[in-house]
């Protein structure tokens, strides 16, 4: 007999929550919580990148008061079986990712086991497992941090990925938590199309789907969820931006080097963009948010590179970054980024065979953010709610 498991998967870069502590984390976490009040899930997992913002050393702390506080949350009290996994391990460089993934199954969920990497077989789920720290050793989860040579020519950083494996009933799942690498420089991601920073995108997801597919555990159905850093094709969207533009390119008086991109409007001499390494500034930045942004999805390409492995329901948010910080504008941009679809839940083709699509009367697939009006940080998390069709024994 064919039953349904309601499953909501959330992913959210939460390193702004850190970098600006009490501002804006209890309306964040408000809004998480009405996610998982509104669609009434039984399973829940949840991906964090940049886990204690990008002052770590000094925000780790208040890192682990998040956790609790979402742990001990009156949204998820008839959650029952609770797994958390926090990597805060700083001090190994050479493995720390700052990626965090919490899993709550809820009372009425009798049929649900986890895997275990050491020994290859699945196991009943306890009350709590709980690991914060360096989780060298902990069996029930992978993680590996992405080689120096994946990016030479940029300074290494805490990005990698993180592995559970689950069975609901009788569907075998991977949930992987993924950080790739982002657009260092906006003028550099200009230079060429694909940028430098897509390819090495490219080459890391390539590298984690090879990983999780291999036969070292028998490969699974898996949900990619996380801070992806895909960007808009840089070279491609400021040619359309500023077609009815005069292009100035200034260079630095010491070197050849390309210091700002300026467009200007040959009417009126209005500047219409503005590009410096860390500025990216768009006189009409409402074009990102009309309709969702949906006449810029065809800049939006790095996906299409694995379609042969992954697909996506389909977009109808905004750009997911980056946002403003300011309590008081939770729907502008800043402007130090040309604002991107980062944050992403992809799947496999044999996972997207699992989802239940609903008929009439039904909720069906809902793919959204979550505060759409609420300042989340310069990030806003991206959430899929589907019924999961499994099998009763």
């Amino acid at each position: 007999m064919e039953t349904h498991t309601e499953v909501l998967l959330v992913t959210a870069n939460v390193g702004s929550l850190f970098d600006n502590v009490g501002e804006i984390q209890n309306e964040w976490l408000q809004e998480l919580y009405k996610t998982i009040r509104t669609y009434q899930p039984q399973f829940i997992a949840l991906h964090f990148q940049e886990v204690g913002g990008k002052e770590y050393m000094v925000n780790m702390g208040h890192a682990e008061e998040f956790f609790w506080s979402i742990e001990s949350c009156e949204a998820l009290k008839d959650f029952d079986r609770r797994c958390i996994y926090v990597d805060n391990q700083f001090q190994t460089e050479e493995s720390f990712t700052a990626l965090g993934s919490m899993y709550f199954i809820h009372k009425s969920l009798k049929n649900i086991r986890q895997y275990d990497f050491s020994v290859k077989d699945f196991k009943a789920v306890p009350g709590l497992d709980k690991y914060v720290g360096s989780l060298d050793g902990v069996t029930t989860m992978e993680k590996e941090k992405f080689p120096k040579t994946f990016w030479p020519d940029f300074k290494w950083s805490r990005k990698g990925f993180m592995r559970t494996r689950w069975i609901i009933h009788d569907r075998g799942l991977d949930l992987v938590n993924i950080h790739l690498f982002h657009d260092a420089s906006n003028l550099i991601a200009c230079n060429a199309s694909p940028s430098i920073y897509s390819a090495n995108r490219k080459n890391a997801l390539r590298h984690v789907i090879n990983r999780i597919s291999d036969n070292c555990h028998t490969p699974m159905p898996f949900f990619l969820f996380g801070d992806f850093n895909f960007r808009l094709d840089t070279q491609s969207l400021v040619q359309h931006l500023s077609t009815s533009a005069e292009v100035q390119t200034v260079k630095k008086d010491s070197s050849n080097e390309v210091e700002k991109i300026i467009c200007e409007e040959k009417t009126d001499r209005q500047v219409l963009l503005l590009i410096e390494d860390k500025l990216f500034a768009y006189l009409y930045q409402a074009v990102f948010r009309e309709n969702n942004g949906k006449a810029l999805l065809k800049y939006d390409k790095e996906v299409a590179a694995f379609h042969d492995v992954v697909r996506e329901e389909e977009i109808q948010f905004p750009p997911s970054y980056p946002y403003s910080e300011e309590y008081t504008k939770p729907t502008q941009y800043m402007n130090t980024r040309c604002p991107a679809w980062c944050d992403r839940i992809l799947m496999s083709h044999t996972a997207q065979q699992f989802i239940h699509s609903g008929t009439d009367g039904e909720r069906s697939v809902i793919y959204d953010t979550v505060g759409p009006n609420v300042c989340m940080g310069d990030h806003k998390p991206v959430f899929l709610f589907f019924a999961l069709k499994t099998n009763e024994h």
